[in-house]
């Protein structure tokens, strides 16, 4: 193995410009010259718009230009953005109601964008702003997760999105009516808000007659498809770029408004144009998560396995349907509910509700963690419940590891797995014989100490198809890939596994990622596809330039059998002493007129997902005087099959665990019933802190994955996807002594202190 290869714990290449101050984030590289944008946005939740009057505003100051929704129509735009649906089963109609880039006639959320202001300076365009004349005739409003009531578009009188099935209602129902045990548990998932360390930003610019939009995203090509089709502009005379970005956690691969009015500002005025979100305005108007509720029936025969499960869960999408939002995820949701139990029986309903609240995404960096949180928090219960070990309940319904390959009840295919010895493994990291005297210990000091676990196993999720390109320089190489890192190593791992293959040095390494121009076409970052997948095209790439100057060495020096040494980096050849490099190769071939040689594209698709899974276990103490709970104890033991670089694994782990503990402890959106945000700060919104997280103990069990060449599974998502579950079956086993039987999250002090004084009426009766 090379000493910078593939599977060694290096550090990220890319964290000395980072932490020195040299990243190239989209406000660090935005024209010097350009204006700046401001959005003007709704104040009220729901309403019809009586006045819009931005005469004042356009002669301010410094003002350049004020947009709204009829100087789009003048321009000839269809003011309405790209989204997707997901037909019902049944094939009857979803509702569809167009997003508007800038509102019409009627505002749906508080943060809407009216208005778009675009002023020498930013303090001048918010100025201005102050001078629009915005009249709103208030409507009521829709907050509750429900369908009905209050309608947000006519397209849905009953505000009912879609309303998606999956499986056979008809068996379950048999199934469960047949079971010795049926448990029922419904769930909450809290709505949360992304908080990328950067928020949203773009700016766009016309170089040499092209459009140039450049934006802090995940990836370029939908971005691109999006501004050819609203101006009605040829491919080539648009160009994308995504620089570094600051966090994007699924958020960030959206659509919004701001990059369709920028570039139509830049090419009104012919100047370059800048807009970035600060922090409160994220909050209002960047794409929230989860926010659902889930409710699922289990059915046990005598033996406690699982002989069938009916789900029902109602999503709120928001105000609108969001580009790649939850309403398309809803069958991707579906597919993780069997989770690593053996069952053949189920059946899945899925409604989409829209509210009078920003629009949801469903991700938040964490890929499926809506079915997993809903299905182990189902599990933990029944396990209660039916007086079983909750480990013990998971045991006796894993699917075998000689049950592999396994087609779930849900049509998918997993591959390989080993849950028992991950789970073992777990038991025994985790120290859980150990777990009786540290609860002692905690009655001893009056508090009470609670045990989570989470089995998890989820999929990756995206385009399964990606390209890769590898160009042979003077003095290196650089790769072209389609993938969009975020702040997840990208640099680092793609350097590795080049570095694998040829033996060329890291520092003689070049990732180029982000550009329409220099790449053709890529998937962009999401569902922990990146290195899974541009890693499978980075390697079959690299075999094709490596056969290629082969057997062109073989010509050239007259040889046969010319083979290359990966470890040294060199091509040789039998009875030879001649040693030549792959740079020397490369440059060989291009004196010969063989330049394509030197530069290979290859583009490969995934023959099928691949499944990390893992148990992570929890120890959680909560102050019953006062409800404070803290995490005292966490381990993470996980399957991502081959591992590029351990260390950045640990790091993703680290994370999301972070995350998941953050939702379930402190993060919280909370709306006022006339729709205004309540926790549109920091001072408000409870992100979690570097006090509130413990000690986070990782380890991997490697079951390769046979599903890509590479052996990998993902791990980007891992760390969300085990915690919220875990965080909040700890809580419940420290509550339920109390007779306390529905927990959810988020477990704040004065939630959990409600909790415990419900028990005591409990306990009282």
């Amino acid at each position: 193995m090379n000493k910078f290869g593939t599977s060694q714990p290096i550090t990220r290449l890319e964290d000395r410009r980072f932490l020195t101050g040299q990243g190239q984030y989209v406000d660090d590289v935005a024209p010097e010259t350009a204006l700046y944008g401001y959005v003007f946005r709704s104040p009220e939740a729901h309403g019809r718009i009586a006045v819009l009057d931005v005469t004042q505003a356009r002669s301010a100051p410094g003002v350049h230009l004020v947009l709204t929704a009829d100087d789009l129509a003048a321009a000839g735009l269809k003011n309405a953005m790209r989204f997707a649906v997901v037909q019902t089963a049944e094939g009857s109609p979803v509702a569809t109601p167009d997003r508007p880039i800038l509102v019409t006639d009627k505002v749906r959320f508080v943060g809407d964008a009216v208005a778009f202001v675009v002023a020498e300076s930013l303090a001048a365009a918010k100025d201005a702003a102050e001078m629009i004349t915005l009249d709103i005739a208030a409507e009521p409003v829709k907050l509750d997760l429900a369908p009905g009531g209050v309608v947000v578009h006519a397209e849905a009188p009953d505000n009912i999105a879609y309303d998606f099935t999956m499986g056979d209602d008809a068996a379950t129902q048999a199934a469960l009516a047949k079971a010795a045990h049926v448990v029922t548990h419904k769930s909450h998932d809290n709505r949360i808000i992304v908080n990328s360390l950067e928020p949203r930003g773009c700016y766009a610019e016309m170089v040499d007659g092209r459009l140039h939009l450049a934006f802090n995203g995940q990836g370029v090509w939908g971005a691109k498809g999006d501004l050819v089709r609203l101006f009605g502009l040829e491919a080539k005379d648009v160009r994308v770029t995504n620089p570094d970005v600051g966090g994007g956690f699924g958020m960030k691969a959206m659509g919004y408004p701001e990059h369709f009015l920028v570039a139509h500002a830049c090419r009104v005025l012919g100047r370059p144009v800048r807009w970035m979100s600060e922090r409160t305005e994220a909050m209002l108007s960047d794409n929230a998560g989860r926010d659902l509720d889930v409710t699922i029936t289990l059915g046990f025969d005598a033996d406690l396995k699982m002989v069938a499960f009916h789900t029902d869960s109602i999503s709120n999408l928001g105000a609108y349907v969001s580009q790649f939002g939850q309403n398309i995820q809803s069958s991707l949701y579906s597919k993780v509910l069997t989770g690593t139990y053996d069952v053949q029986t189920y059946f899945f309903r899925n409604r989409g509700v829209f509210t009078n609240t920003t629009q949801v995404d469903a991700y938040r960096g964490a890929g499926r963690p809506e079915a997993i949180y809903a299905l182990e928090r189902a599990m933990d219960f029944a396990a209660r419940q039916l007086g079983v070990d909750p480990l013990e309940l998971r045991r006796r319904n894993f699917i075998p590891a000689a049950a592999f390959p396994y087609r779930s009840a849900t049509g998918e295919l997993y591959d390989v797995g080993d849950f028992h010895k991950v789970l073992a493994r777990a038991e025994d990291a985790a120290d859980l014989s150990g777990f009786a005297a540290r609860r002692a210990a905690s009655q001893a000091k009056g508090r009470l100490r609670g045990l989570g676990t989470c089995y998890y196993i989820e999929s990756i999720l995206g385009d399964p198809q990606e390209t890769a390109t590898i160009e042979l320089t003077a003095t290196g190489a650089k790769v072209y890939v389609g993938t969009q890192s975020n702040g997840q190593g990208h640099e680092t791992v793609y350097a590795q596994l080049l570095h694998d293959q040829t033996g060329l040095p890291l520092e003689q390494i070049e990732i180029v990622q982000g550009d329409s121009d220099q790449i053709a076409k890529g998937g962009g970052t999401g569902g922990s596809r990146s290195v899974t997948v541009q890693g499978m095209a980075m390697r079959a790439t690299a075999e094709t330039l490596i056969t290629g100057l082969c057997a062109f060495l073989d010509d050239d020096m007259d040889q046969r059998e010319t083979s290359f040494d990966a470890a040294e980096g060199v091509f040789r050849a039998p009875g030879s002493n001649v040693v030549i490099t792959l740079l020397e190769a490369a440059a060989r071939a291009k004196a010969a007129g063989r330049a394509e040689l030197a530069k290979v594209t290859e583009t490969r698709t995934l023959p099928g997902r691949s499944y990390p899974n893992g148990c992570h276990i929890t120890e959680v103490e909560i102050d019953p005087e006062t409800g404070t709970t803290r995490v005292e104890r966490y381990t993470a033991v996980d399957d991502f099959g081959n591992l590029m670089n351990p260390r950045l694994a640990e790091g993703q782990v680290h994370g999301g665990v972070v995350q998941g503990i953050g939702q379930a402890i402190s993060e919280h959106v909370v709306y006022d019933s006339e729709g205004q945000l309540l926790t549109a700060t920091f001072m408000d919104y409870g992100m979690p802190r570097a006090d509130d997280t413990p000690f986070i103990a990782f380890y991997t069990e490697c079951v390769p994955s046979t599903a890509n060449p590479l052996g990998m599974k993902g791990c980007g998502e891992a760390g969300t996807v085990g915690a919220l579950a875990a965080v909040a079956n700890a809580v419940q086993d420290a509550l339920w002594p109390l007779g306390i039987r529905q927990v959810d999250m988020p477990f704040t002090p004065s939630r959990v202190w409600e909790m415990l004084q419900h028990g005591k009426a409990i306990a009282a009766e």
